[in-house]
């Protein structure tokens, strides 16, 4: 098949999860809480009343003044997808080409650096300062030297946790020319959003998801909030229909009953700081603060492979992220329920 795709295509290492048998599934930052079955049912019903046969509206008006409403932005800069990773490529794919760099922060979401790659785009790598604090200064002058067309942050970072503060943010849009896209797939579980300067600055773009505070991974659905002549422009490539009647509907369903489900996040929040203790307590263990659903800890004494496969032994599931750039050491573990938690607490102990 070699000739046939474009070259950069033939290096590149596609993004994969191997599927491993559990009991407890910690290691892809889900909700571990279900929906109520009132609010399926209400789903359900109204997906049952919808025409199966027709697309979806083209442009899904409701969905987006709704978003729009949900989010304090307004309709002309809401662009809806199939989750957010359907919108980041739709970005990377308007924006870069292999003539036009993007700005990386180190470790982060593993998509970004595979999407550039593909496009044959420049790719500049900044690494964090340790323990995983945004090197702000470097990202700015690397973007500023390179000539760089995007800088992508993910905040809170998937996987370190960490969060850019709004002056960081602030410094970065006002040090750079480069359109600045922030992923805040995790950001129901921080100290807040940066949406709220998109007033002020047209070059920055906020990504969030359903598929995390929501409990929605399942049904793929993410925004992307930004600039309306921004949004014009993307949407010339934008792919028509992408967002399904089932999820469009949904979505609604679970704005209409956010004040229902919102509980999940505190308790969460909860958890995140009960786990992260008791991770400090233990012996060879280093964890890290987070402001995400999940957290980064890295081991002294055993490999993190063999930890993985000591708690792997014992029907849990987290993930082994010591490939990543400046983690050799590291794993991380989605906060799940109090008694996974608990047990995840206690095979660790155990593994060590």
């Amino acid at each position: 098949m070699r000739g046939l795709v474009r070259p950069q295509l033939e290096g590149l290492v596609e993004y994969t999860l191997r599927q491993y048998p559990h009991r407890i599934k910690l290691n892809q930052n889900e909700n571990p809480f279900e929906l109520p079955l009132h609010i399926k049912r209400e789903i359900l019903e109204r997906v049952a009343a919808e025409p199966w046969s027709r697309y979806p509206a083209f442009v899904p008006e409701r969905q987006i003044d709704r978003v729009a409403a949900f989010t304090g932005w307004i309709p002309g800069g809401v662009l809806l997808g199939n989750g957010s990773n359907d919108l980041l490529q739709l970005l990377f794919t308007s924006v870069l080409d292999a003539g036009r760099g993007v700005v990386i922060s180190q470790p982060t979401f593993t998509l970004y650096k595979l999407l550039a790659q593909g496009l044959g785009a420049a790719i500049h790598e900044v690494r964090m300062r340790k323990p995983f604090a945004f090197d702000v200064d470097a990202i700015i002058g690397t973007a500023r030297r390179t000539g760089a067309s995007m800088i992508v942050l993910s905040s809170p970072n998937n996987p370190t946790g960490t969060q850019l503060t709004v002056e960081e943010i602030v410094q970065i849009l006002e040090s750079t020319e480069s359109l600045v896209v922030l992923d805040e797939a995790y950001v129901q579980f921080a100290a807040g959003s940066a949406a709220g300067l998109l007033s002020r600055y047209d070059r920055l773009v906020v990504l969030q998801t359903f598929s995390k505070a929501m409990g929605a991974a399942g049904l793929r659905f993410g925004y992307a909030l930004l600039a309306p002549d921004l949004a014009e422009q993307l949407n010339k490539l934008k792919l028509p229909y992408a967002v399904n009647i089932f999820t469009l509907i949904a979505a609604e369903v679970f704005m209409d009953h956010w004040h229902e489900i919102r509980g999940w996040i505190d308790t969460i929040a909860g958890e995140r700081e009960r786990v992260r203790q008791a991770l400090g307590s233990l012996p060879g263990i280093t964890v890290h603060p987070s402001a995400a659903n999940f957290l980064l800890f890295e081991t002294e004494r055993k490999t993190p492979s063999e930890i993985f496969d000591a708690l792997l032994a014992r029907g849990i599931l987290i993930r082994n992220v010591s490939s990543y750039p400046m983690l050799g050491r590291g794993l991380r573990v989605t906060i799940g329920t109090a008694e996974e938690n608990n047990q995840f607490l206690t095979a660790l102990r155990e593994a060590l």
